[in-house]
């Protein structure tokens, strides 16, 4: 039974027609980073395991899911109504055929995916490529991985660098990385990071600190 870990921040409106879309044989674990809306008690009550996690930022709280999981298999993904749960299947697929990591690339609905963090999202791709070689075009939120092995990486960013630390020291681990196209649409409510120029703006800059580190690929 792989763990879904979704991180929520003030997430109400859409935690519900999240959790009844999760794909039979799915766990789904709420990490509440702090919701003054109520996040926590809703997933709760709809039948979630739900993790408090007051340190606020997407890297915390993925990592308290991470922490709080127990299944072999551990997938990734936003609660706020954006991505289809229904799409898991196909990622964890991919680990069965060989992959280490498997990642949704996202394929934007006209409106769900704001100018600037699209093409905030296409540069750190491209550095990401550059820097590595490994040849994503997105670093999306949906993705499955091996629970320990990803313990192992000792990801240390706990704010918006947490997706792309990931794909980095899976990368030089020697790690296969694999990505698919999966629907992205218009979200609920308001983004706290690719709704808004500030939260977009923070990303590049947690990200942007992680790709400095690392020599383009040969160049090392």
């Amino acid at each position: 039974m792989p763990d879904v870990i979704l991180p929520v921040l003030d997430e109400a409106a859409a935690i519900p027609g999240v959790l009844a879309a999760m794909p039979a044989g799915y766990h789904p674990i709420v990490v509440d980073n702090h919701s003054a809306d109520g996040s926590g008690r809703i997933a709760a009550e709809l039948g979630a395991e739900v993790v408090q996690e007051p340190q606020r930022g997407f890297g915390a709280a993925c990592f308290a899911g991470l922490q709080a999981a127990r299944d072999e298999v551990v997938c990734f993904m936003d609660c706020d109504g954006s991505l289809d749960p229904a799409e898991l299947p196909s990622l964890v697929a991919m680990l069965e055929e060989g992959a280490d990591l498997t990642i949704g690339a996202r394929l934007a609905e006209r409106g769900a995916f704001p100018l600037h963090a699209k093409l905030a999202n296409r540069v750190l791709a491209y550095e990401l490529r550059r820097r590595t070689g490994v040849g994503l075009v997105d670093l999306g939120p949906m993705r499955a991985a091996r629970r320990l092995p990803l313990l192992e990486l000792e990801l240390l960013d706990r704010r918006s660098g947490w997706p792309l630390e990931m794909v980095v020291r899976a990368a030089a681990s020697e790690w296969t990385i694999a990505e698919r196209g999966v629907v992205y649409r218009r979200r609920s409510g308001r983004s706290k990071v690719t709704g808004t120029v500030r939260g977009t703006l923070q990303a590049v800059s947690d990200m942007g600190a992680i790709l400095r580190e690392i020599e383009p690929a040969g160049q090392a």
